[in-house]
């Protein structure tokens, strides 16, 4: 969109702003069904911009978060307000009518709404009409977090707040952020993904294993470097150190290594175990057997 049309349209949004408004208000008065805000999930509330009356009820309503997609001219509450309520304001300045907000302000709303919901607190999503930019973020959050597609998303936002209506860009937006944060990671994730048999025989004391079942394994080339004449105890003192670095760098606590994928064995004498062992005893290779591995990456 060249900056000439942006301008012209941002000249319009700012002149038609009051005259929209008291429309709205009007049929909020009016017709039951137009509503000024409407629960869309548990923690999130979508509507129309408030009027610093609303921030008391809000409050009530369990709000403790308020994104804000106005510009400045369309703003009725400041920051100020809402914190003497004990309720964040996030603050997304979006251009009205054809314009949509930009991947990173979705990203920061989604996390904001995430963040809130986490903690038991619900979030008040609006724009000047809750129609538009307010409801791109909202479909955003649903197809993360809800696990919607896009369209799924949509309707459901509709089927609550029928006049909810997306700009092309805006709905351009929602399908960005949708193969981006959604499509993309599962790609990667099925990429990443290795899945192999697991054999009865893994399941032994020789298995190190972490929180979420996956296992550790050490080959002969892990082992390399460490002193034969050590006592076994030392060695695997050793070993263990250096395990327990990386599974704390690597892992953080939750995945498996994605790279460290053999068997860790005690070492129960002073020698270091010989590499054709490893690869040509026929008992040693069976009991290596097959191995599950679940890499996940954050």
């Amino acid at each position: 969109m060249t900056d000439v049309k942006r301008v012209l349209v941002g000249a319009g949004a700012r002149a038609l702003f009051y005259p929209t408004l008291l429309y709205n208000v009007v049929r909020n008065k009016f017709q039951e069904e137009f509503r000024w805000w409407d629960w869309v999930d548990e923690f999130v509330l979508l509507g129309a911009v408030p009027f610093p009356a609303d921030v008391e009820r809000l409050k009530e309503l369990g709000v403790r978060g308020v994104i804000t997609l106005n510009e400045p001219y369309e703003t009725l509450v400041p920051t100020s307000l809402y914190l003497a309520h004990g309720i964040d304001h996030l603050v997304l300045p979006t251009r009205d009518y054809l314009f949509a907000p930009s991947l990173s302000d979705i990203c920061q709303a989604v996390d904001f709404i995430n963040e809130n919901a986490s903690c038991g607190r619900s979030t008040y999503v609006h724009c000047k009409a809750g129609r538009g930019r307010s409801t791109t973020i909202v479909i955003c959050y649903l197809v993360q977090h809800k696990h919607m597609t896009p369209e799924a998303a949509y309707n459901y936002v509709k089927s609550i707040r029928p006049r909810v209506l997306l700009a092309s860009s805006q709905w351009q937006a929602v399908q960005d952020y949708y193969h981006l944060k959604v499509t993309a990671s599962c790609k990667l994730s099925q990429n990443m993904n290795v899945v192999l048999e697991t054999p009865n025989l893994l399941a032994t004391r020789d298995l190190v294993a972490f929180d979420d079942g996956s296992v550790v394994v050490v080959t002969q080339e892990d082992l390399d470097g460490y002193d034969p004449t050590c006592d076994s105890d030392a060695i695997g003192t050793r070993i263990w150190s250096d395990l327990r670095l990386v599974y704390k760098i690597g892992v953080a606590g939750q995945a498996t290594l994605a790279r460290i994928s053999c068997l860790w064995l005690r070492c129960q004498t002073q020698q270091k175990i010989p590499g054709e062992k490893l690869s040509n005893d026929p008992i040693a290779s069976d009991q290596l057997g097959v191995l599950n591995v679940n890499i996940h990456v954050y």
